[in-house]
């Protein structure tokens, strides 16, 4: 019998293949680029040039998204550059396995992406940080990947990438500068913080004791998203950005312990939303093609 680690979980190559042939047949749209849109993306797909909707690889994506979650790809031209962006995602919280969750990134590069950005709503942790500042994401640290749950666990499939990941650098310096310099052309600096996203696995919000904890490893805002889709683009070659709007501030004291809502977290994603469009339009506008 083989072992858990000789087994390959996920979709194989050829039907990751399949999928993306599927949805290329559908659209003269061949995208470079790819958006995965969290919280704040509101109505950001009417900015499209003749935007084309499609229900997300239905073969393996249930239709069980989370509260604010719309499953459904969008391909066009954003600032003259052609892409593809996916409103809402899978999480583990949901039941899926990890694998699940980013199969929808395995498709985007079959599709032709080059360069991925990652958006998602994010509880601070630094204490210099306040809701309703945006993060751009330096480093990561993988909860489920260091207690055993990393996505790419299994055997592996070389034509996907190599089997050890050097996951150093993943958020592209470049795309990270680049991102920098829009906060200041858009009169926007005062938001602009930049650190490390921990991902936890969630539903729960973190408790005093976890958010030290998190603190003392070297988090500056912690999440239940973005990491593991970061790992399978980088794994498949693909430049990678994150970006993290902070809706609340993780406790740190039992003096002050707030009880996080996730209507707060809608909330300050819908006051956000203007200027987190005009911060990946900007990026977008600046970013050239491979």
């Amino acid at each position: 019998m083989k072992s858990r680690m000789d087994q390959f979980i996920g979709p194989s190559f050829e039907e990751v293949t399949s999928i993306a042939e599927n949805l290329l047949s559908r659209t003269k749209h061949r995208p470079k680029i790819g958006i995965v849109a969290d919280q704040g993306w509101e109505g950001l797909e009417m900015k499209f040039r003749m935007p084309i909707f499609f229900l997300t690889m239905r073969s393996y994506i249930p239709s069980q998204y989370s509260a604010w979650a719309h499953g459904k790809l969008v391909f066009g031209n954003l600032e003259g550059k052609p892409v593809v962006l996916m409103r809402g995602r899978l999480h583990c919280y949901e039941g899926y396995p990890m694998w699940k969750t980013t199969i929808p990134i395995r498709v985007m590069k079959a599709l032709g992406v080059t360069t991925i950005l990652l958006t998602n709503a994010a509880g601070g942790i630094n204490p210099d940080f306040k809701v309703g500042d945006l993060m751009i994401i330096r480093d990561h640290i993988d909860m489920p990947g260091l207690t055993g749950e990393c996505v790419l666990r299994g055997a592996n499939d070389e034509r996907f990438g190599p089997r050890f990941l050097a996951t150093v650098d993943t958020y592209d310096p470049e795309l990270r500068a680049s991102c920098k310099q829009a906060f200041q052309d858009l009169g926007l600096s005062n938001l602009m913080r930049e650190g490390t996203y921990v991902m936890i696995g969630g539903p729960t919000f973190e408790t005093v004791a976890e958010s030290r904890l998190l603190k003392a490893f070297g988090g500056d805002s912690v999440g239940m998203s973005t990491v593991a889709e970061a790992i399978v683009a980088r794994h498949m070659g693909m430049k990678v950005f994150g970006l993290s709007l902070i809706t609340d501030m993780c406790c740190l004291s039992y003096d002050t312990a707030n009880h996080t809502t996730h209507e707060e977290v809608l909330a300050i994603g819908q006051k956000r939303a203007k200027d987190l469009k005009a911060i990946v339009l900007r990026l977008l506008k600046n970013m050239s093609l491979e």
